[in-house]
């Protein structure tokens, strides 16, 4: 599997699909992304990568319902930051979405833990991606 680089080459491989818009799904998933959040209380040394990973996750689901809200099923996250860049317009965004994206990766997947700093200020940057993803899922 190659690596995508553009949002096209992700609708060409079906990577992210055109669908009829499912606000149902989107509205379930913007709810789970909130709660999710809401049970998270403190980040210390201990738990700070395990925060960023919720904060993640969440970030992930809130992007996924602004897809779902206008017609697409995205199925990879390189993708998924494609679409923040290319279809929601948000180049801001989507430079320190794939920093998180990198970091996430690197902490799933080949078990590099990120110190307190380096998380909190991953964490930080989640909480700005989500702030504004959700201001623009309330504007759909």
């Amino acid at each position: 599997m190659r690596i995508k680089s553009s949002w096209e080459e992700c609708l060409e491989d079906n990577t992210a699909k055109i669908v009829t818009p499912d606000i149902s799904r989107a509205k379930s998933l913007i709810e789970t992304a909130k709660e999710r959040i809401s049970l998270i209380n403190e980040i210390n040394e201990k738990n700070c990568n395990f925060v960023f990973e919720d904060y993640y996750t969440s970030l992930l689901e809130i992007l996924q319902s602004i897809a779902f809200k206008k017609g697409y099923n995205i199925l990879n996250h390189i993708c998924l930051g494609y679409f923040l860049k290319d279809v929601l317009k948000r180049d801001d965004l989507f430079i320190i979405f794939d920093d998180l994206r990198y970091k996430r990766n690197s902490l799933t997947y080949y078990g590099n833990k990120m110190d307190f700093e380096t998380s909190k200020q991953a964490i930080k940057n989640c909480k700005r991606i989500i702030k504004a993803l959700i201001s623009e899922f309330e504007k759909i």
